[in-house]
């Protein structure tokens, strides 16, 4: 299985995904933040769909897209990319959103709209300075892109807490992540996104006490 991982992230990405997650060139070479007229903001060269040679770098599970299917690949693509810890650009990913698209954090029930489409990068990287998404199986069904992943990083910055202020310790996260984008005319109406969160928290020392819950009763 085809993994994009950390050490892949180069300039192939400008190229093939609106300046969006590379795919396994050199680690050498560097993507290169230019100016995107398409978004308005700080970003790699937008491209509006990618290439046989692009795709084969892939790990789709159906690598036989149409156009359409390939665009609407590349936007996803590049909201990872600029959601990265090194390439954060949320107003990028804000600005990938249709006027009255969604983001649902699916496990805590939590839906952003409008501005806050780009708190949610914010504060994972708030939270993980270096924070990497691995994507490891990629489907895409006409406007439905469908994605297997790991949400990566290390624990620097402090998670609030019903409690108080959880301190962080340096430890290293490795999450597991299913996400689910739904498109229309290029624009994300709706991203689901179902996050780990016992599996991130237990990695970031964070245990629940289960003691106490079943001592109310």
């Amino acid at each position: 299985m085809k993994l994009i991982s950390r050490k892949s992230i180069t300039a192939t990405a400008a190229i093939a995904v609106l300046g969006g997650l590379s795919i396994a060139a050199a680690p050498t070479q560097a993507a290169t933040p230019t100016h995107s007229s398409a978004t308005g903001h700080t970003g790699a060269a937008v491209h509006t769909t990618l290439t046989d040679r692009e795709l084969a770098k892939l790990p789709l599970t159906n690598r036989h897209l149409t156009k359409h299917e390939r665009a609407n690949l590349a936007v996803v693509l590049r909201d990872y990319y600029v959601a990265e810890g090194k390439t954060l650009d949320a107003d990028a990913f804000e600005d990938s959103f249709a006027k009255d698209g969604v983001f649902n954090d699916m496990v805590p029930g939590v839906a952003y709209r409008g501005e806050a489409l780009g708190d949610v990068p914010r504060y994972m990287v708030g939270l993980f300075p270096d924070v990497h998404r691995e994507l490891k199986r990629i489907t895409v069904n006409d406007d439905v892109v469908s994605i297997e992943l790991s949400i990566q990083g290390t624990f620097e910055g402090p998670l609030q807490s019903p409690a108080g202020t959880v301190k962080p310790n340096g430890a290293r996260v490795d999450v597991p992540t299913a996400d689910f984008w739904y498109l229309h005319d290029g624009k994300v109406e709706k991203f689901d996104c179902f996050v780990g969160y016992s599996t991130m928290y237990a990695q970031m020392g964070v245990n629940f006490d289960w003691a106490s819950a079943v001592d109310k009763h």
